[in-house]
């Protein structure tokens, strides 16, 4: 996609991230609040927590994906855990959110991370995109969390 973009966010990009992420989380049923999502992007940039890489189509930015970094014990390597991955919704369906995936990958190759995963809704059409991208879904294991 020629007119596509993306640039690893820093403080400089946080004005243009803040409407997506906040976007994102209304998506996920959360209440609408620049300011926090404002507060949260900035302290995740400032203290390094995260990679963030943000989509720009014809300057307008469009999508982002959040990589945080953790490690496994058994293999005795880094990965990344894609947390996040949203394109605004009057620009889905064209590519942005697989270069998205594409830019974790290569970021993945490049640092020689053992690899990047994701969880995703059991109903979130984008399954097809992570399978047609090479990403294997768990069958072997469950996920669970405990809440405070």
């Amino acid at each position: 996609m020629e007119s596509l973009r993306i640039v690893k966010a820093g403080i400089a990009e946080l004005d243009d991230l803040v409407p997506l992420m906040d976007a994102y989380r209304v998506f996920y049923k959360q209440a609408p609040d620049a300011v926090a999502a404002r507060k949260f992007l900035q302290a995740r940039i400032n203290r390094q927590e995260s990679v963030i890489f943000l989509a720009y189509y014809k300057d307008i930015p469009v999508g982002f994906t959040q990589l945080y970094t953790s490690f496994s014990s058994v293999s005795l390597q880094p990965l990344f855990i894609l947390h996040d991955l949203y394109v605004h919704k009057d620009h889905r369906k064209v590519g942005i959110g697989a270069a998205l995936l594409l830019k974790a990958q290569d970021l993945c190759r490049e640092m020689e991370y053992k690899g990047v995963a994701l969880e995703t809704a059991t109903d979130n059409p984008a399954q097809q995109l992570y399978e047609r991208l090479g990403w294997e879904k768990d069958s072997h294991c469950f996920h669970y969390f405990w809440k405070l």
